[in-house]
């Protein structure tokens, strides 16, 4: 058969940033997924989770060693003048002491040590030398942040491309709002989305006076990560090797523009060093103490006595034991994670040889059951007749023979109990389903619209029994040809593309079902846009067999928008079609529609997986598109359950004032 996992990225709080289906059939030793994530996702990663296995096998945590970014300000002697505030670097240390080490020096200097960012502010022309060192270090994964001013707008040019630019220049650079220019100062346009700053706020007064001007090309968008209300580039950057090579178009003090002094710089400098790679621990260095250890349950604690520091310099081949258990390994600044998956052998199926006597192979089965109340109560029914007719024939009322051909004709009987007692069996279905209150579904024979309604009412019963007063069970799956309907308040019936043809005892029993009653919920599933009169789809096949009352839009009176929320739309994992019930003046029972119908794909919206979580997006309205869905469901299980009620003149006023406020 099929087996299906999900693998869930999840950054340090839980919070899960992308899910990926990890399909295989039974037999393949392994399959493979591939979890895309932006920059700015990929180190906030924390774990890697295959859903629904929770141990520690099933985990892999991502090594924080690389969270620890020293950045490095390239400072050449007697280039710092003694006006603090006036500065290149007065406002970049400012900036990124709270969250960074910072080293300052020559680049060769810097680059002698590990640092994950080098920052340049207005260097101008660099040496050739220098150039090729730092060029080399940025290809290995380090990432250069450098910024404009006078020095580079002198020495840019168009046809001399320095190899520590993301972009050509061209040779001026340009002004706004000084005395001999009619434009104001420029401000920010939003930041895009496939960049690093997308979801910073483009603050409206940050204003740029002056910036340097990237020569027009085809591929300048691509490099462009933020850039002025006009379209020009503020910030670029290009993939040099494994690094970044990063260029503000504007200085890095409030010379040209008030960015630096605004906390949006702060937040974009820590997503470019987010960006870079951190340092790792180097041989001959501290030993490694646990942190947080991973149990059998894939949960992070404390570690317990016998967990034992590694060396730094022997962590990579470093094998999981009961000294060394998976998990964190490290202190405040720098993680290294020590995972269970790499030290588990490759699983083969046993074989068994042929030539091995005694050896039979048999797999699991059901446990069965035996049905011995009808064996019992006969027994029990046999002894009184016995014992009565044992006191009469002691008091001389009853003679031997007697006694003795009544306990022959009592136990007789019992001879048929077995048969008696295996037509039970017929009756597991009707037990489950009326000892407790639960929703349906109708079984359509497609395994993945099953699941999904199966999912679907029982993230919705969990709703409704934590939301009321009402006690659901599990859903149970009804099939119209076998099983018998009258037990459940709701039943919700998915249309697929192939809806299935009732026979006529299918048909006669979904007919008996609703004259009794009962209210089915049919959704096509298709957004209200299967057919273009009514919006219902292939509803209209099912009519031919079923008495299906007339059918009108839901009207804003209708007790359905009041039975337990005030609710004027009725989305689910889609929103805008409308949604059908029995028409005003229609013998409905105690004014409940026994036919409710629609498409926007409620059991979608309500299916959760076993840990509660939500199974699908909502669109277009996210998260809170899918609380409205949700509050349907309970409004219809609520409608189900106690009929019009509402619709009482002594709710009228209650229900006004809540509309009014």
């Amino acid at each position: 058969g099929r087996m299906v996992e999900w693998v869930r990225a999840v950054d340090e709080r839980g919070r899960v940033l992308v899910r990926r289906e990890l399909s295989f059939k039974a037999g393949e030793k392994h399959a493979e997924a591939l979890l895309e994530l932006p920059a700015e996702l990929l180190n906030r990663l924390h774990r890697l989770d295959i859903e629904g296995q929770e141990t520690a096998a099933s985990v892999i945590l991502v090594d924080e060693r690389w969270r620890r970014r020293p950045v490095g300000l390239a400072v050449w002697k007697g280039a710092e003048g003694d006006l603090p505030l006036l500065s290149r670097y007065f406002y970049l240390e400012r900036a990124l002491e709270p969250f960074n080490e910072i080293r300052r020096g020559p680049p060769e200097e810097l680059l002698k040590r590990d640092i994950s960012v080098l920052v340049m502010a207005d260097p101008g022309r660099i040496a050739a030398g220098e150039t090729e060192t730092v060029l080399r270090w940025v290809e290995k994964g380090g990432v250069m942040v450098r910024f404009a001013g006078p020095n580079l707008s002198e020495s840019a040019g168009a046809l001399d491309l320095d190899p520590l630019l993301p972009v050509p220049l061209l040779p001026a650079s340009r002004s706004f709002g000084g005395a001999m220019t009619w434009d104001e100062p420029a401000r920010l346009a939003g930041f895009d989305r496939n960049g690093p700053f997308h979801g910073l706020e483009a603050l409206s007064d940050v204003l740029i006076r002056r910036q340097v001007l990237a020569l027009p090309s085809l591929g300048l968008a691509d490099r462009t990560w933020a850039r002025l209300s006009d379209g020009t580039p503020l910030v670029t950057a290009a993939k040099k090797g494994n690094g970044w090579v990063v260029l503000f178009h504007t200085t890095a003090n409030a010379e040209w523009s008030n960015l630096p002094l605004s906390g949006l710089f702060v937040e974009m400098l820590k997503r470019i060093v987010g960006l870079s790679h951190g340092v790792t621990a180097k041989e001959g260095g501290p030993p490694m103490e646990p942190l947080l250890i991973l149990n059998g349950f894939a949960r992070l604690g404390k570690p317990p006595a016998g967990a034992l520091a590694i060396a730094a310099d022997a962590f990579a081949g470093q094998p999981v034991d009961a000294s060394h258990p998976p998990g964190f390994y490290g202190d405040g600044s720098a993680r290294l994670a020590l995972n269970l998956s790499k030290s588990i052998p490759v699983l083969n199926a046993l074989s068994i040889p042929e030539d091995v006597s005694g050896v039979g192979l048999k797999s699991y089965g059901r446990a069965g059951e035996r049905d011995l109340r009808a064996w019992l109560l006969g027994l029990a029914m046999a002894l009184v007749v016995i014992d009565l007719a044992v006191s009469l024939s002691l008091r001389g009322l009853l003679p031997v023979r007697a006694v003795a051909g009544a306990t022959l004709a009592v136990m007789a009987p019992l001879s048929v109990a077995e048969a008696a007692g295996g037509a039970g069996g017929d009756d597991d279905f009707a037990m489950a389903a009326s000892l407790k209150t639960r929703l349906a579904y109708i079984i359509t024979g497609d395994e993945e619209v099953d699941g999904i309604s199966r999912a679907g009412l029982a993230g919705l019963s969990v709703v409704v029994e934590g939301r009321t007063a009402a006690e659901l069970g599990e859903p149970m799956g009804v099939d119209p040809e076998t099983d018998d309907m009258v037990f459940f308040p709701l039943v919700y019936w998915p249309l697929t593309s192939r809806p299935p043809a009732l026979s006529e005892l299918a048909a006669s029993r979904v007919n008996a079902y609703l004259r009794g009653g009962g209210t089915i919920l049919f959704d096509t599933r298709d957004r209200g846009v299967g057919a273009a009169s009514s919006g219902l789809g292939d509803l209209g096949g099912l009519a031919a067999k079923l008495d299906i009352p007339p059918l009108s839009p839901i009207w804003p009176e209708h007790v359905l928008g009041r039975s337990f929320y005030l609710l004027d739309r009725f989305p689910g994992r889609w929103t805008g079609g409308p949604l059908w019930v029995e028409r005003s003046g229609s013998s409905a029972k105690d004014g409940v529609s026994r036919i409710i119908a629609g498409g926007n794909d409620w059991a979608a919206a309500w299916a959760v997986d076993g840990a509660q979580r939500p199974l699908f997006a909502v669109v277009p309205g996210g998260e809170r598109q899918r609380e409205m869905a949700y509050r349907f469901g309970v409004n219809l299980v609520m409608y189900m359950l106690t009929g019009n009620y509402k619709s009482d003149q002594v709710h009228l006023q209650a229900i006004m004032e809540r509309l009014g406020r």
